[in-house]
């Protein structure tokens, strides 16, 4: 949200520096995460003059050009060559000197001193568009000869500057949603720590009801979803360009001025924080607004010319035949005010959050009016908010009053009472307020003191203050103005020992993330929600097992994740299109099924299947190019290397995994790597493979991508607790080597495998250093040459033991699979 600090000033007599109010705001809890600057005219028209155009003749060389000479007013003849049909001698002109910035739309350029035709320029004389003034090009600006040469042209057009506060608005603070809400808060908090100053609110004593010749009446049907609704009719206006002290207040917050009568809605909504909804009073029909809701499909065009279908619990603002508006979120088509509107019906209502949220959910509509009312408005403000807008009105727009102020407001919304004991108070704040300094805030926070005895105190709070309805609440309010930096700290420091089961998750998480990290991966975080079209036609995370979110944020973000494969190849995408090419990436995250799913969960209380699962996600080159370094590709063989350095690193990698070649419509071909229980049967812990194109397609990635998937879940609870260090052994290890031909269909899983088991207690390790074919071989044949490691933790081995082993394993790589020796 942006806040003018030019804007905050009238209502608050204030001189504090930018850095100082930034620092007060974020005390505050209205944390200023930016602070841009504003200039109501590009550059602040910065080395822009007013000249005197003193000769002008035609250019010798051009018939177009025109060769002038232009006293700045100081001291200095320019020459310049200007294109402009108009130009005369005699003319009073605005000139960019040399060194002006001239910007044109989304383009600008610097004025220098240069060569046009022959003849030196040293400036440039300007049309409208070239000062940022308007959009005329036809000729240059000619002033009133009365003003004075070397004027700045800054304060010429009275330039205004101003700083603009980005303020990170939570969601509870939507009283803070305003120039009034924010100053207010300050006022609150200056009054407690440093001089009082008086909040000064737009006077509206003038407010006169010139006759009531064109009363709308109010119908509200619906008083669950409006629980207040004003209403007022101006008649005889002139819609037309708002005066530039609106625009640029409406501009300096990224506002686009539109005409006078929406510009002030717009100026209402952001220095009150009260949405205002002007219609065209001779296009309700029957002079009469109904609130209600209208039958589901209904059709209704909106602003943007969307036609769009209602839901019954849609909150529509009616006339007599049909809907005007969709309550508190978007205006309709029909009814909107014109360069041809005369009479107007300016609406200032209460609606219910929860609808005014829903339906903006539900049709994706984010305006400034529903980030207000989903948030809570004031429901006292509704009254003042007119008056304020029809005394603008009258004064920009013309036009008399015709109707008293219609309020309908059938429950009053009253103020929150909350009883609180400022002991416990100021235990949970950790601070001694006395019953003096605790009044005094709570009077600057506008809540009212009920009841007083003792330590015990019943405050009202007053509705606009939404978030405010138990004494925790209170307490909050208080430290905010209190402030965070008053609390101080004890000399005391209390801990307590907390058990932490075995094996620590957070410390075996954090340990495999550090491990990646050592290897060039980066760690993504990713939103655990998705788009449902990414599971359409897949069979291996089924689009029927999504759960769909009842009003999501964005068809975008409609189901919660099934798997982190789409989320990871975002990324993918996202770093690509930015010629980043080569990624190594990982993530940790919650998934989510209707179905249970490999290593998924049941949630008692959300009546699903949920599981934490770890993503790989790596392609392109290993390393970026260098002089050393010679590209090598991540592809499948590099990415299960990881795996098992993962598994490895747990302690999972051992005789229990059981390796299976996959292949489904995720993968073109890849890994499965099971847990073999006690009882013969398997949990899942980790799939890998190359991502079939079509999906990658989806993503418009046109080069290899390899995943990877853990089920976390079913690792935290296999995974050894403690690594276990063993004295090296004092016998050396002895290596053998073996050439063995074999089909093609046998893999080196199969032979690593079958000679674990066969020789269980000497052989240490294997390693597969050759891989040859060739048609001498023989048909649908190979040759693998493969190291066999082995070791006595006893003694040293001799021929005859190594022989032994070797034997067997040979004798059992021919009878398992007809293997040769070569």
């Amino acid at each position: 949200m942006k806040i003018s600090y030019n804007w905050l000033k009238q209502y608050l007599d204030i001189d504090f520096s930018v850095n100082e109010l930034s620092e007060m705001l974020t005390s505050l809890g209205l944390e200023v995460e930016g602070i841009e600057k504003f200039e109501s005219l590009p550059g602040g028209l910065k080395n822009f003059v007013v000249a005197k155009v003193l000769t002008c003749e035609p250019h010798p060389d051009a018939d177009k050009l025109s060769i002038t000479t232009v006293d700045a007013g100081d001291g200095n003849i320019y020459p310049i060559v200007c294109g402009a049909p108009n130009v005369a001698a005699g003319q009073t002109v605005i000139v960019a000197k040399v060194g002006a910035v001239v910007t044109k739309g989304n383009e600008s350029f610097e004025i220098k001193k240069a060569k046009i035709r022959g003849r030196i320029s040293e400036g440039m004389i300007c049309a409208e568009d070239e000062i940022g003034i308007g959009t005329d090009h036809d000729g240059i600006l000619v002033l009133h000869n009365e003003v004075q040469a070397g004027m700045p042209a800054a304060d010429y057009f009275k330039v205004e500057n101003d700083s603009i506060f980005e303020i990170g608005l939570t969601p509870n603070r939507a009283d803070a949603a305003s120039h009034i809400g924010v100053a207010r808060d300050l006022a609150a908090y200056l009054k407690v720590n440093l001089n009082p100053v008086q909040l000064n609110w737009p006077s509206v004593d003038n407010f006169v009801v010139d006759n009531e010749s064109n009363t709308i009446l109010v119908d509200i049907q619906n008083t669950e979803a409006c629980k207040r609704y004003s209403g007022i009719t101006i008649s005889n206006i002139t819609v037309k360009e708002s005066p530039d002290w609106l625009k640029n207040r409406l501009k300096s917050v990224g506002l686009k001025p539109i005409n006078n009568i929406v510009d002030i809605t717009n100026y209402i909504l952001h220095e009150l924080g009260q949405p205002l909804h002007a219609f065209d009073a001779d296009k309700i029909i029957g002079k009469k607004v109904i609130v209600k809701t209208l039958p589901s499909e209904t059709e209704f065009i909106t602003l943007d010319d969307q036609v769009r279908k209602l839901n019954q619990q849609d909150l529509m603002i009616c006339n007599q035949d049909e809907g005007m508006c969709i309550a508190g979120v978007f205006g309709g088509k029909s009814s909107g005010v014109s360069l041809q509107t005369r009479n107007i019906f300016i609406e200032s209502a209460y609606f219910n959050p929860i609808f005014v949220r829903k339906t903006s959910k539900r049709h994706a509509l984010q305006t400034d009016a529903s980030f207000r009312f989903e948030r809570g408005t004031d429901p006292n403000i509704t009254v003042y908010a007119l008056k304020r807008a029809a005394l603008l009105i009258k004064e920009i727009a013309g036009g008399y009053i015709s109707s008293q102020v219609i309020d309908v407001y059938p429950y009053v919304i009253k103020n929150a009472i909350v009883p609180l004991n400022l002991s416990k108070t100021n235990n949970f704040l950790g601070i001694d307020l006395s019953e003096m300094q605790f009044e005094k805030i709570a009077k600057a926070l506008d809540m009212s003191i009920v009841e007083h005895e003792d330590d015990d105190y019943v405050l009202a709070v007053p509705p606009y203050r939404v978030d405010v309805t138990r004494d925790v609440d209170v307490a909050e309010e208080v430290l905010r103005v209190f402030g965070y930096n008053n609390v101080q700290f004890g000399d005391v420091v209390k801990s307590a020992l907390a058990y932490v089961d075995k094996p620590d998750k957070e410390k075996m998480k954090q340990m495999v993330s550090d491990f990646l990290a050592a290897r060039g991966f980066n760690e993504m975080m990713n939103i655990s929600l998705s788009k449902a079209d990414f599971y359409k036609n897949l069979n291996h995370y089924k689009h029927e097992n999504l759960i769909v979110l009842e009003n999501p944020l964005s068809n975008d973000l409609g189901v919660f994740r099934q798997s982190l494969l789409f989320g990871a190849l975002q990324s993918v995408e996202h770093n690509i299109k930015r010629k980043k090419d080569n990624l190594l990436l990982f993530e940790f995250g919650s998934v989510a099924s209707k179905e249970r799913l490999d290593g998924f969960t049941k949630d008692l209380v959300k009546t699903f299947f949920e599981s934490v699962q770890l993503a790989l996600c790596v392609t392109g080159n290993i390393y970026d190019e260098s002089w050393k370094n010679k590209p090598a590709k991540a592809d499948f063989y590099f990415l299960k290397a990881q795996v098992e350095n993962i598994l490895e690193r747990l302690g999972l990698f051992n005789t229990n995994i059981i390796v299976e070649e996959t292949q489904n419509d995720i993968f073109d071909f890849g890994l499965a790597y099971q847990w073999q229980n006690a009882k013969d049967n398997f949990s899942p812990l980790a799939n890998f493979g190359k991502v079939k194109d079509s999906i990658l397609k989806t993503f418009e990635i046109d080069q290899d991508v390899y995943y990877a998937e853990f089920f976390w879940s079913t690792m935290e609870n296999k995974a050894k607790s403690n690594a276990k260090y063993i004295e090296a052994s004092k016998f050396p290890l002895v290596r053998r080597d073996l050439a063995l031909l074999l089909d093609k269909k046998i893999s080196y899983q199969q032979l690593r495998d079958l000679a674990l088991q066969t020789e269980r207690k000497l052989l240490t390790g294997i390693n597969l250093f050759d891989v040859f074919e060739d048609k001498k071989l023989g048909e649908d044949k190979k040759s693998y040459a493969l190291s066999f490691f082995l070791q006595d933790k006893t003694k040293t081995l001799q021929d005859k033991d190594i022989d032994k082993v070797m034997n067997k394993l040979i004798d059992a790589y021919k009878r398992e699979f007809n293997a040769q020796l070569r």
